[in-house]
């Protein structure tokens, strides 16, 4: 799969990642009262755009035919 992540959209996914990543390990450790499972889920979600931003790669843009590198070139 070619990149299809742009540089803006890549910082943003980064940022938001791990802002996301940290709001679900707080929900995990009872920091938050979302519980348990929900944490674990936003967790997972926050490592999926933290993957994505850095490797430039998303599967939904490739399969939406959305493609933000162009900007980039």
């Amino acid at each position: 799969m070619d990149r299809n992540v742009g540089s803006v959209d890549r910082t943003v996914r980064i940022a938001l990642g791990v802002l996301v990543a940290i709001a679900g390990g707080a929900a995990v450790m009872g920091y938050w009262t979302a519980g348990v499972a929900v944490g674990a889920l936003i967790v997972a979600i926050g490592a999926v755009l933290v993957v994505t931003g850095t490797t430039q790669r998303c599967p939904i843009y490739a399969g939406a035919g959305i493609d933000t590198c162009d900007a980039d070139r």
